[in-house]
């Protein structure tokens, strides 16, 4: 493998390796809520500098985009770690297309196989993952898998781990249909998965009022809608400039309703909002209880 890139300033500089691991979770991404980390491994020098460059092949195939090291000093230790190219190609065909990346979910929690668990539960094989839990009316759900499931295939593809499995996952939008082969009473059986965006639905979201708007939503928590006496809501999480921050809006404001029409996703909020044209009024409450409207033409 080869990856290209500028290190130290050294521009269009090529260094050389070996892959060692693929579907590698570093931790890097603790603070994201639904993070896909599975990433190329190689020995191949990378520094600051090497980030977005290319990792190829010999016959000069892009494999991966260069995105990470392992190092207690913050230069090359011996470890360095790329995006691979297919999440890569899905991501840039989402931002082209919609204007944000389109994750499908599946709907399960799940844990790895070992030696001691697969005993443990009776299972016949380590090659798949352990369905621990279910996201309720979920894509898996469903579909039919069930708690005690063992997911060893994604569309073909084996999944011996969370990356692998999220990485094939991450491939696919809301809407996509997709084989999870799964082992059930050492049956194998293969069920098809529609999968679903974070808001429970098949839509995809489209971003153009999000550039209006200057920020990121999310659906409020349920322990804080409770606290509030709220039914639903959509937070908002950022706030850049845009319309809502010209307009006064706070963030940490969650949204009740949009001229008197309540929201319960921010897929909602979006929908409504790129279909508005005129004035808008926004309703809804600050995480101390005060309520306020904001109004802004669109």
């Amino acid at each position: 493998m080869l990856a290209v890139g500028n290190p130290f300033n050294l521009t269009s500089t090529v260094t050389a390796g070996i892959v060692s691991a693929k579907a590698r979770n570093i931790n890097i991404l603790p603070d994201q809520k639904f993070p896909i980390e599975s990433f190329i491994q190689t020995d191949a020098a990378v520094n600051p500098g090497n980030s977005g460059g290319a990792l190829v092949n010999t016959n000069g195939e892009l494999i991966g985009i260069n995105a990470a090291i392992a190092s207690n000093t913050g230069s090359y230790s011996g470890y360095s770690f790329a995006i691979p190219v297919n999440i890569v190609r899905k991501v840039v065909n989402d931002l082209i297309e919609y204007g944000s990346v389109q994750r499908g979910f599946i709907g399960v929690s799940i844990r790895e196989v070992d030696a001691a668990f697969a005993k443990e539960k009776d299972l016949k094989t380590m090659n798949g993952v352990y369905v621990n839990g279910l996201t309720r009316e979920g894509a898996a759900e469903s579909a039919g898998i069930r708690e005690g499931d063992v997911i060893t295939h994604i569309n073909e593809v084996p999944v011996k781990s969370s990356p692998e499995l999220q990485e094939q996952v991450g491939r696919f939008r809301p809407g996509d249909k997709i084989n999870v082969s799964i082992l059930r009473d050492d049956e194998k059986r293969i069920i098809p998965v529609t999968l679903r965006n974070k808001d429970g639905n098949t839509k995809v979201m489209r971003n153009e009022a999000v550039s209006m708007l200057g920020a990121s939503l999310e659906s409020a928590g349920d322990q804080e809608l409770a606290k509030l006496g709220l039914d639903a809501g959509v937070k908002v999480k950022e706030l850049q400039t845009g319309k809502l921050k010209n307009a006064g809006l706070k963030e940490g404001f969650i949204i009740t309703s949009i001229d008197n029409k309540k929201v319960k996703s921010p897929s909602e909020v979006m929908e409504y909002l790129e279909a508005k044209r005129g004035g808008v009024l926004i309703e809804g409450v600050y995480p101390n209880g005060m309520r306020a409207y904001y109004g802004f033409g669109m």
